[in-house]
């Protein structure tokens, strides 16, 4: 998939759980709600740092470019290491290592390991890096066509506001864990939906994503999951435009609706 439908896919699968959380009478404060969707359309972007010419390795400028070569190195030299004889060779990391429910689990628990203990400065960097990530995908023209220090200023200002709006009490610090000093574990788990919308996404495209790795499926250590080949579609292709985005957007709104007890 392409970078806005990924960012749409995940602020719309936050609010489903939202609605979820609701439904089992455990609702979210609305700046919850609203800071984990941003939070998961940015992380729906993430899994793409092994893709040098990705939405996220032009986000931060040659920060990120660095990180994406940097990861798209190692990503191809974990899949060389672990690969069986039946997966077939490559010339780099894409789809690979960032792209499995390993990695999206060890970044989300090492961003609520950091927000817990690294206290408002981490949490105020969680909140930057991925706001700044949902700008770039849920505002992709706008941002294309803006400079990038503005769409920064935008996700410092943003995060800073957000960050005073959820630290005020019943506004959702301690949502999900309420025991003492666990303010904001919860934070990773937008960041691990993320990933793992992102890599369904990608398995839905024709390539397939090995979404599953380090567990073998028959004889191949990343074998591509994904539906029968008939029913996959390209990036960027009109099923991912004219079908796709459009649902995320209608399920969005009424998982949002349901969360915020509307209906």
């Amino acid at each position: 998939m392409m970078g806005p439908a990924h960012s749409l896919s995940g602020a719309a699968a936050w609010l489903g759980v939202g609605a979820a959380a609701a439904a089992f009478d455990h609702p979210m404060p609305w700046p919850v709600l609203l800071v984990g969707a941003l939070i998961c359309a940015g992380a729906a972007l993430a899994p793409d740092l092994d893709h040098k010419s990705a939405t996220i390795s032009r986000a931060f400028g040659p920060v990120s470019k660095l990180l994406c070569e940097i990861v798209d190195k190692l990503s191809y030299a974990v899949y060389k290491a672990t690969r069986s004889s039946a997966d077939p060779r490559r010339s780099g990391g894409h789809r690979t290592l960032t792209h499995t429910w390993l990695w999206a689990v060890l970044i989300g628990a090492g961003a609520s390991a950091a927000a817990v203990t690294g206290g408002r400065w981490a949490v105020l960097a969680i909140l930057f890096v991925h706001l700044v990530l949902a700008v770039e995908g849920l505002l992709w023209r706008a941002a294309r066509m803006s400079s990038d220090v503005l769409v920064w200023l935008l996700g410092a200002t943003s995060a800073w506001i957000l960050a005073g709006v959820l630290d005020k009490p019943g506004n959702g610090a301690d949502w999900f864990f309420t025991g003492p000093g666990q303010e904001y574990l919860w934070l990773g788990l937008p960041i691990v939906l993320g990933a793992l919308v992102h890599d369904i996404g990608d398995a839905l495209t024709v390539s397939g994503c090995p979404i599953l790795w380090p567990i073998p499926v028959g004889r191949k250590r990343w074998y591509p999951i994904g539906p029968p080949k008939g029913m996959r579609f390209r990036a960027g292709s009109w099923v991912e435009l004219k079908v796709l985005m459009p649902a995320f957007m209608l399920l969005g709104g009424v998982g949002g609706a349901s969360a915020l007890g509307f209906f």
